[in-house]
């Protein structure tokens, strides 16, 4: 019975959350791969910026992309 009820919340613990945080301002430490959506002017009315982090030596990617507004979440990055 406690492996069925470890085995239940391990799965549950592990289910990626739905709601995406949007920041104001793109983050200066970001991990290989990591995922940031930032709310800036640099991509046009109702679109967000997708920065995803790379490995040592190459840039990160950026990309404007249109979120759904039940997905998103705003939040304050602090620098």
């Amino acid at each position: 019975m406690r492996v069925l009820a470890s085995v239940v919340i391990s799965f549950l613990v592990a289910l990626p959350c739905s709601a995406q945080t949007i920041l104001k301002s793109e983050p200066l430490m970001l991990a290989p791969y990591e995922v940031a959506f930032v709310r800036d002017s640099s991509c046009p009315s109702g679109k967000v910026l997708k920065v995803t982090g790379a490995i040592r030596g190459l840039h990160r990617r950026k990309a404007c992309i249109a979120l759904a507004g039940e997905q998103a979440s705003l939040a304050i990055a602090t620098p």
